[in-house]
């Protein structure tokens, strides 16, 4: 073997003085402390195998006499090169396995996380831009009316969302989340989901902030992930439009074939219109100037897969109920000023969303007299079929209210049902810890070499009724039909056409603040409208 310097250095020291003889010797080094031994151990590494011969202590040193002081020097210092080599080594790998090292992870949106997995924090976003072309558009003149009151064609962006999610010490995560087209620009209201969640096991966790109200299978899936451009009218009007994302606790357990999820909440975060929340004049997220106490509500929403053969041929059954407490805000004179709750919808509508449908605030008059919605309850029946390619879905929502005035059992209720096929060979992804619909991946995302990525086309039917008593809301139905293509899984381009079969607002009145009902003449002017609409969505999301 080749003998190097250093090596020769320490075979020259060890053979001074040796007896007589030769034999074969194994050197080992200790990497930290580097003393030379004969025997293996911990840290130490074997250098060579030497022979110890013989030598006059004279010889010995006359040997150790011609090593050149330069050469002793140099072999000093390449020792002293190694040592900090190996100690260099030494650290970089303790910091590449320490717990504030970081890795980046770009497979699937932005994410990073500590070597550790203690924390984690990924970047998510949706835009979505949308058009409605009216085809048809027959809508009569509203008596007194000071508008035509036809809906009109357009383009809007319909969500542009950016926000972060991620865990700590991993039982506890958080997400938040900012929509900047909700709320016109209220202090506030673009937060959609803003919460802390703790993970005490697998399935079981609580979490605490602004989160969806767990109802409904619809409204617990994603707007990224439904089928229909829009929401199906009872979802809609009894759910998503009141602005799901309330401030609260709630709790979910969920296994591989069931879920439950309970919540108590309060009001959205911020002065959003478009909600049952007390408005605040001032448009700001605090409480003041009049805007009254907030409304409370429990909801529990149960699920499971009573038939389940794989992930792609499987039976979804779900219920959902609530109970909302309604606050009614008076003035000094007893006159009411806000709060209270309303119902009104814009058949299936994305850019135009002129409200065809309308209950009108159903609290009027003062603290005295008047109607005056004390509570609601709502209740919803739901189930989902997918057989390959194929799936099924269909829901029914009631809403009953109850307070002064309201004593005739007034129910306001809707249902849906549709039909979805994969043209391409995919089935509907699904999430049982939400007990609703994920993100589809394409057997082949879309590319010049034969990709097509995923299409699917859908056909369904939807109804809402807001006639019950003395409410004369409207009532409505429609046929709707769609076409969706992923070109992968965060890119969804969807094309739907909207027929209206029923629109019946003949008798649609409002409760004035005197009390009694007066016609609303927007929504009596769309009475039998001949309406025909087609929408249109691009959709990225990560």
């Amino acid at each position: 073997m080749k003998i190097s310097k250093l090596t020769l250095a320490i075979a020259t020291v060890l053979g001074a003085g040796a007896t007589s003889g030769a034999f074969a010797m194994e050197l080992y080094v200790d990497t930290k402390t580097k003393q030379i031994y004969a025997e293996p151990g911990p840290h130490r590494q074997l250098l060579g195998s030497f022979e110890k011969v013989q030598d006059a202590p004279a010889k010995a040193a006359d040997k150790a006499d011609t090593l050149d002081k330069a050469e002793i020097k140099a072999i000093r210092e390449d020792l002293a090169l190694k040592q900090n080599e190996i100690k260099a080594l030494q650290e970089h790998a303790a910091e590449a396995s320490g717990p504030e090292s970081v890795h980046v992870k770009l497979s699937d949106g932005i994410h990073f996380a500590t070597k550790d997995g203690n924390f984690t924090a990924g970047i998510n976003g949706r835009l979505q831009v949308d058009s409605q072309t009216n085809v048809n558009n027959q809508v009569a003149n509203a008596t007194n009316g000071n508008t035509t009151n036809a809906l009109a064609d357009g383009m809007s962006i319909r969500r542009a969302r950016l926000g972060i999610e991620g865990t700590f010490f991993k039982d506890t995560d958080y997400k938040f989340e900012y929509d900047f087209t909700r709320g016109n620009g209220t202090t506030g209201a673009g937060v959609t989901d803003a919460f802390i969640r703790y993970n005490f096991s697998k399935p079981f966790s609580v979490k605490f902030g602004a989160f969806k109200e767990p109802f409904s299978l619809e409204e617990a899936t994603s707007n990224r992930y439904i089928t229909f451009i829009q929401r199906n009218q009872a979802v809609d009007t009894f759910v998503d439009d009141l602005n799901t994302y309330k401030m609260g606790i709630g709790a979910n357990y969920a296994t591989e074939r069931w879920q439950v999820g309970t919540s108590l909440q309060t009001e959205p975060v911020g002065a959003n219109g478009a909600s049952n929340s007390s408005l605040n004049t001032n448009g700001n997220a605090n409480r003041n100037n009049g805007s009254g106490d907030t409304n409370w509500e429990v909801n529990a929403r149960v699920t499971g897969l009573p038939w389940m053969e794989s992930k792609t041929k499987f039976l979804h059954v779900g219920t959902s109920g609530s109970y909302v407490d309604v606050n009614n805000n008076y003035l000094a004179n007893g006159t009411f000023s806000n709060g209270s709750i309303a119902f009104a919808h814009g058949l299936n509508n994305n850019v135009d969303r002129t409200a065809i449908l309308n209950t009108g605030t159903l609290t009027s008059g003062n603290i005295a007299t008047g109607n005056q919605v004390n509570h609601f309850t709502r209740f919803g029946a739901e189930s989902a079929l997918v057989y390959g390619p194929f799936s099924a879905q269909g829901e029914y929502i009631a809403t009953n209210i109850s307070g002064r005035g309201y004593n005739n059992g007034e129910t306001l209720d809707g249902y849906y049902g549709y039909m979805t096929y994969f043209l391409t060979g995919e089935s509907r992804a699904y999430k049982a810890k939400t007990g609703a619909w994920d993100r589809l991946k394409p057997n082949r995302n879309f590319d010049m070499k034969g990709g097509w990525g995923a299409w699917e086309v859908a056909a369904g039917y939807d109804a809402l009724n807001l006639n019950s008593g003395v409410i004369r809301g409207g009532r409505a139905s429609t046929a709707k039909f769609g076409i969706n293509w992923y070109p992968n899984s965060h890119v969804r381009v969807m094309a739907n056409y909207i027929h209206a079969l029923d629109i019946n607002t003949q008798g649609v009145n409002n409760i004035s603040t005197a009390g009694v009902q007066t016609a609303n003449t927007r929504a009596q002017a769309f009475n039998n409208a001949d309406l025909d609409v087609i929408e249109t969505r691009v959709q990225l999301d990560w």
